[in-house]
């Protein structure tokens, strides 16, 4: 389904997110915050967008994808980058390998997140960085309006600026179907990271999680 979407995805993600997209990736890169030295991993890095967000000078970044047609989308567009296939649920990477780990609007997609929060963990180096951006939920009236346009718009939109709609349909369903930001924070530290946190963006439609590995 991504293979398919992918030459279009990041402007399809502009148009459908009324802009927001490139806002929520700001907000992202300001919570890494890489410095020199550091080494990312950007996971469902998706054709790259996030990824060249976060290599400033002397940073070294990874972008992962378990979509091949995404990753060969990003290498043409991104050179600079490596690229790397992985699932996020079983990671070809070292023990304590990273200083920060970073995934945007990818966990809802893994099979089993508790699995992939485990990974992330295991990746990271003592001291090292969780930062999830994702889909989340709008509370009061506001979300009843939210609900009704992802249910609604969305999929018509989606049909006018997508080639694959049903890309954009499954997008509605997992947001549905994803856990508030609370459920979503104790999963995380479940997973065994400390000073968990989230920050709305948007009202709620996307939560800015963040946790460490302290040991």
């Amino acid at each position: 389904m991504f293979d398919e979407v992918a030459h279009a995805y990041d402007k399809t993600n502009d148009m459908l997110s009324f802009g927001q997209a490139k806002l929520w990736r700001r907000a992202l890169l300001q919570k890494v915050n890489p410095v020199s030295g550091e080494r990312v991993l950007d996971i469902a890095a998706g054709t790259g967008t996030s990824s060249m967000a976060l290599k400033k000078p002397g940073v070294d970044v990874v972008a992962a994808d378990f979509s091949k047609g995404m990753l060969a989308e990003g290498k043409t567009r991104y050179p600079e980058l490596e690229f790397v296939f992985a699932d996020a649920m079983k990671l070809p990477f070292k023990d304590a390998e990273f200083d920060v780990v970073t995934m945007s609007f990818g966990l809802r997609n893994v099979q089993d997140r508790n699995v992939a929060l485990k990974e992330f963990l295991r990746v990271l180096k003592p001291g090292g960085r969780l930062v999830i951006c994702e889909f989340s939920h709008v509370s009061g009236l506001l979300g009843i309006f939210y609900r009704l346009y992802l249910k609604l718009v969305l999929p018509v939109l989606s049909r006018l600026a997508s080639k694959n709609p049903a890309a954009y349909s499954y997008l509605s369903e997992s947001i549905a179907a994803w856990p508030k930001q609370p459920e979503l924070a104790k999963d995380i530290s479940n997973a065994g990271f400390s000073k968990t946190q989230w920050k709305n963006l948007s009202l709620g439609v996307v939560a800015l999680h963040s946790a460490i590995r302290e040991k």
